[in-house]
């Protein structure tokens, strides 16, 4: 935990980065590829749509012994010719769930259903919903939606600008398309408490967003101003500058709903935990991600469309290439000056053994004479034995 520590304190200064904006082709396409697997997803499965959209009955039955998969064996055919959804309650009840069923319909099939599995009429709830109710519920949460992400786009066009709100619109979109699509995959309904989770996970994606967006537009206000950065540049250090925080923020929210979603709803068989936990599970990762490497890689792509920006661009390149040539002219004139140092060094090496040898010889001559000195016989000894005076 220290080093993530480390690390993100080293990312908001800036001292390590990681290119998120410069390989957005990669973030692009690998959300375009699990978008197309959720739009087949819904296309092939569909939604399926509870009694609170689509209309119909919730039976509940008391505790019983009965599992589900019996309970789906004996009940079929007797629903009134439609699909049943069978679930067991942490109650030890069950809970039946038939779409489209009017008010008599549901009470001739209450009563097949407490035939099939052994049980008073009585002991079984009935809970109708009317398929106009369901309609209703149904337009105002499509209403909802759509006023929600209009007052989203009108926001951030007011605080930010509009690329930034046509960015995080796109995000919020990319966000409701996989979470839908895993819907329909996996086969769970839709029902109001997962219109309440995806209402909450693009609160949470737009949060992320906006943290960004938001040093963003503080780091660019003098852009042009400047000849060492462009836009992306500057797009990416803002990124990487609330990456943990963005992160840390995620991992705090995911934990309380894998807890709702693997213990409430799967161990212990609260049917609407898994509605509501599923959605935000899926929501948050896909609104985390889509902050990270699909808002703002797109916010820099459009701005750097921009003329200034453009001329920024070619700017920054000029300058980088001048420093680059300079530092490569200052390169050579290094290995230059080393090779000269090298080669007066080899020069000095060459004369040292020359200059012992001339010294050598000079030194010998004398050594010589001094030897063949010490070998001739003395001047005085000529005259040793004779008698001084003149010679008669």
């Amino acid at each position: 935990m220290s080093k993530l520590g480390t690390l993100g304190h080293r990312l908001h200064r800036g001292e390590v980065s990681y290119d998120f904006v410069g390989k957005r082709k990669i973030w692009y396409s690998f959300s375009i590829l699990v978008t197309i697997v959720a739009i087949v997803g819904l296309a092939v499965n569909g939604l399926k749509e509870s009694i609170d959209f689509s209309g119909g009955a919730v039976f509940t039955t008391a505790k019983t012994s009965i599992s589900v998969s019996d309970a789906q064996s004996k009940i079929s055919g007797d629903t009134g010719g439609r699909d049943a959804t069978v679930q067991k309650l942490g109650t030890g009840s069950l809970r039946i769930q038939v779409s489209g069923l009017s008010t008599q319909q549901s009470t001739k099939v209450q009563q097949e259903i407490a035939k099939d599995l052994g049980m008073p009429q009585n002991k079984i709830d009935a809970e109708i919903v009317g398929p106009s109710w369901g309609k209703q519920i149904t337009h105002k949460a499509v209403e909802g939606l759509i006023i929600f992400l209009v007052l989203v786009v009108i926001y951030l066009a007011i605080t930010f600008e509009w690329r930034m709100a046509l960015a995080a619109l796109i995000a919020l979109l990319h966000d409701l398309t996989i979470t839908t699509g895993v819907y329909a995959i996996v086969g769970f309904e839709v029902s109001p408490g997962t219109v309440i989770g995806l209402l909450t996970i693009l609160g949470y994606s737009l949060y992320d967003t906006v943290v960004v967006f938001d040093g963003l537009k503080e780091a660019s206000k003098d852009v042009t101003r400047q000849n060492r950065f462009t836009y992306s540049d500057i797009a990416n250090r803002s990124l990487n500058s609330t990456l943990v925080r963005s992160i840390n923020t995620t991992v705090v929210a995911l934990l309380p709903v894998a807890a709702l979603l693997f213990i409430g709803g799967g161990l212990l068989g609260a049917g609407m935990l898994n509605d509501i936990a599923l959605a935000l599970f899926v929501g948050l990762t896909a609104g985390a991600y889509s902050s990270i490497f699909i808002a703002t890689p797109i916010v820099a792509e459009i701005k750097e469309r921009d003329p200034a920006m453009k001329a920024l661009r070619k700017r920054v390149l000029a300058k980088r290439q001048g420093d680059a040539r300079k530092a490569e002219e200052a390169a050579h004139e290094d290995d230059a000056e080393s090779a000269d140092l090298d080669a007066e060094h080899d020069e000095d090496d060459d004369a040292a053994p020359a200059a012992a040898g001339v010294v050598g010889q000079r030194g010998q001559g004398p050594s010589s004479a001094s030897r063949a000195a010490r070998n001739q016989p003395s001047r005085g000894s000529r005259g040793r034995g004779r008698p001084s005076g003149k010679r008669r």
